[in-house]
């Protein structure tokens, strides 16, 4: 008798202690290592800031793309503003100096599809190497699982 009610508290108790245990979390979304960074400020810091971190998370393991709207639109421009070019402390950097060394680097940089049908310019002032961003095509890299997305 003592044998079954042993084995009777000790089921009970291993019953107890799974009721109280949290449930099982869903398996975590497969990472692609991918990274949206988008930019639309005017700030030629908030503009840099936004690529430097881009930069720093290329270098730890990130696969960046860059997305340029509204006025981040013109640090794709051959003729860019004095405020994309400019260099800025602590290191002497412009934004689109920044952003044409990460496109050496293999980063992949765009103009959103309404960026150039409100210019008065075409895609021949854009940088070479610039696109132009494919609303299906962005919606379904803001989809992926695991894609980071950074907006500035």
């Amino acid at each position: 008798m003592r044998i079954k009610t042993f084995f009777a508290g000790l089921a009970l108790s291993g019953l107890t202690a799974c009721a109280s245990m949290p449930p099982t979390p869903p398996p975590a979304k497969e990472r692609t290592d991918a990274m949206l960074t988008i930019i639309t400020s005017a700030d030629p810091e908030t503009q840099l800031m936004a690529l430097v971190l881009t930069r720093s998370a290329m270098e730890a393991g990130e696969r960046p793309h860059i997305l340029l709207c509204s006025a981040g639109g013109d640090l794709a421009l051959k003729d860019a503003p004095a405020s994309a070019t400019a260099p800025l402390q602590p290191k002497g950097a412009s934004p689109q100096g920044l952003l044409k060394m990460l496109m050496s680097g293999g980063v992949g940089v765009e103009v959103c599809a309404i960026y150039l049908p409100n210019r008065p310019f075409g895609a021949e002032a854009l940088l070479d190497g610039v696109g132009v961003a494919k609303p299906e095509d962005m919606g379904a890299r803001i989809a992926a699982p695991g894609e980071t997305i950074l907006s500035f």
